[in-house]
């Protein structure tokens, strides 16, 4: 009987690994690094060791230093979550060697499905259909470019180790080849340690459609339905839903027991999921087999009324298969979105900064999994992740309508997030037909409101300018006398807006420029605001932090910052295209020299966070000034890098 459980990871899947295993009566242990201190996995476990520095590389990937922390607290198990560890074989098999269960398959299934070039060729040895393309034991430069004649284009390059989208390429025609190959290799030298590179054929608007397997140490293996994990960005998943609107009865079938396969073929033991590519004619391609619990498992667990994690810690301990295959039956719909902390209008780059308030949703439903809290901080150092939040229904569409209404009542002031760009993908009517393939965003997406810098109208900057203008006054109650016109002055992105007040009793006027708009206040405490706006009784949440206001109302957010008192700041000439950091991060290129011709849209610096590269470009045209950041560079978030110099008339004639 295992009695102790180690959870060698942190966040949401931390905390919700914790919440099963505490139901099972297990005692618990969280690891943690400096940085994660005060997290929610920490306060919530019975007993918690820090493992060492916020670098994931000394804390969370210390192998070692997670062995000992087990050992110190005597938990005679261990489970990886997703990420980090946990499809590490050499951590797999050091938990076996130190005498700890490690929940998850044996170190030579992970192993072996670990190499994308290995398991195409364990696939097709078993007679799991592949996508056709090159995976032979010669993966140079040279061997690729040859095999990607005879494979044909469009085609994929990929990193044999790892996903998430790391190291992978789609090429549409040679020319496109070796410059990818370079790129792919080098990201996935970063993220996995190995370069090694596979080719595929790539599947045009394919659906993207993933079984969850399970299996014992008695010879059992069963399939839990699928996964439809179609949309997607970079080739990571943004939306997963269960079961598949796409597949039928008999293809569930055909596809479950391909996965069974696969993992029979690899004495696999535990939870893990094979993933597949369907075209549009239904035939299905292996894709790879995730050895752990997926970031999506709580789709797969509200369609099957099962806790997946409990499923895995009883296989630990030997037991047989909860269910048999006859036994798995599917009720409802499930839709789950993954919430971040990122700005989809500056390319989805990660955010940091304060959760000033975090107020998840609640109804029936809704289910939320997260690792944070009002007050905890998103750094540089983790996947921005803030939630997965998941919708069930009795139907597709019941399940949306809730999750729609999931996001919208979601309070997040502190950090942008993608809340407004997840609901509005629900709502698309793309999405609601059942017809997303991997290209939807692109499709459907691109250029959409969600993804451009949010402009504040003059309703909602009539209601910031209320609630900064009762903040300043510090009346207790809106005063029943006339006020004079008051000026205010608000921050709003990369805009300032001079806005002026008045007001008679509850009613109050904002006028900006030549717009003018009232509402009435009907009640107002410390972070919700009651108001009557042209015949309609709303509420609008807000929160203040010093000289900025965060704004939200009707599922969308805002923040400004009140100016009025600050001095106006003049650019001192033509100096005023400033560049700076999209993100804390790493400075991993720098492709522009000083004095150097810029045009908008062209990529000055590439910075490196999460193991992704992002481009840092240029806003308008002009001359590139003094670079201030070197190649190696650690930069935050907002931090200048160099100027964009424009040049009038007058200096290019004195010149």
């Amino acid at each position: 009987m295992l009695t102790k459980l180690l959870i060698a990871n942190r966040g949401e899947i931390a905390v919700r690994v914790i919440r099963t295993a505490k139901s099972l009566g297990y005692r618990t242990v969280a690891v943690y690094s400096e940085a994660d201190a005060n997290a929610l996995h920490v306060e919530m476990a019975d007993e918690a060791v820090c493992i060492g520095p916020a670098q994931v590389s000394a804390s969370y990937l210390n192998a070692g230093a997670i062995l000992d922390a087990a050992k110190k607290t005597g938990a005679d198990c261990i489970h990886p979550g997703y990420g980090f560890l946990s499809e590490n074989a050499a951590f797999a098999e050091a938990c076996e060697t130190a005498g700890i269960v490690f929940v998850g398959p044996p170190a030579s299934a992970i192993e072996l499905m670990g190499s994308k070039r290995r398991s195409k060729i364990a696939m097709q040895d078993a007679g799991v259909p592949v996508v056709p393309g090159y995976e032979g034991n010669n993966a140079s430069d040279e061997e690729l470019i040859s095999a990607a004649s005879d494979i044909g284009y469009p085609l994929m390059i990929k990193a044999s180790a790892g996903g998430g989208g790391r190291g992978m390429r789609l090429v549409q025609n040679d020319s496109e080849l070796a410059d990818n190959i370079k790129r792919a290799r080098s990201e996935a030298r970063q993220a996995f340690g190995d370069d090694e590179l596979i080719l595929e054929k790539a599947v045009i608007e394919p659906r993207h459609v993933e079984i969850q397997v399970f299996a014992d140490q008695h010879g059992n293996a069963v399939y839990l339905g699928e996964r439809d994990c179609s949309i997607q960005r970079r080739h990571q998943k943004v939306v997963e839903e269960a079961p598949s609107p796409f597949v039928t009865p008999e293809l569930r079938e055909a596809m479950g027991q391909a996965a069974v396969k696969a993992a029979l073929a690899c004495q696999y033991e535990g939870a893990g999921t094979v993933e597949f590519l369907v075209d549009k004619d239904r035939n299905f391609y292996f894709l790879e087999m995730n050895t752990r619990l997926q970031v999506e498992h709580p789709v797969t667990e509200l369609i099957t009324g099962q806790d997946l994690v409990a499923w895995q810690l009883s296989v630990a301990e030997g037991l047989p298969l909860p269910l048999s295959q006859n036994q798995i039956k599917l009720d409802g719909h499930a839709i789950e979105v993954r919430l971040y902390a990122e700005d989809p209008a500056q390319e989805f780059t990660p955010q940091t900064g304060v959760l000033q308030q975090f107020r998840p949703a609640q109804g029936d439903g809704i289910r939320f999994d997260t690792g944070v809290r009002s007050g905890d901080s998103v750094t540089p150092h983790y996947d921005p992740m803030l939630a997965k939040v998941i919708a069930w229904g009795c139907n597709r569409d019941e399940a949306r309508r809730r999750l729609i209404r999931a996001l919208e009542d979601t309070t997040i002031f502190g950090v942008t997030t993608n809340r407004h760009f997840l609901s509005r993908i629900i709502s698309n009517d793309t999405f609601g037909e059942g017809e997303a393939t991997t290209a939807f965003l692109q499709q459907h997406l691109k250029g959409d409101p969600s993804t451009l810098p949010q402009t504040m109208g003059i309703r909602e900057l009539a209601i910031a300018g209320g609630i900064l203008n009762h903040g300043i006054s510090g009346q207790a109650t809106w005063s029943n006398t006339l006020t004079t016109a008051t000026p205010l002055k608000l921050e709003a992105g990369e805009s300032t807006v001079e806005l002026t007040l008045s007001h008679t009793g509850n009613l109050w006027t904002v006028r900006s420029g030549t717009s003018t708009h009232s509402f009435e206040v009907v009640s107002m405490d410390q972070d919700e605001l009651c108001i009557i706006d042209n015949g309609i009784r709303q509420r609008c949440q807000y929160h203040r932090q010093g000289d900025y206001l965060y704004l939200q109302a009707s599922g969308q957010s805002w923040s400004v910052r009140d100016v009025t008192h600050q001095p106006t700041e003049t650019t001192g000439g033509t100096c005023n295209g400033r560049v700076q950091a999209t993100m804390d991060g790493a400075v991993i290129d720098v492709l522009i020299e000083p004095g150097a011709q810029v045009q908008r849209g062209d990529t000055l610096v590439v910075l490196e966070a999460m193991k992704m590269e992002h481009p840092v470009k240029a806003g308008r045209d002009g001359i590139a000034g003094q670079l201030l950041v070197n190649k190696g560079d650690q930069v935050q978030r907002n931090q200048l890098l160099m100027e964009v110099i424009t040049i009038d008339n007058t200096e290019q004639e004195n010149a």
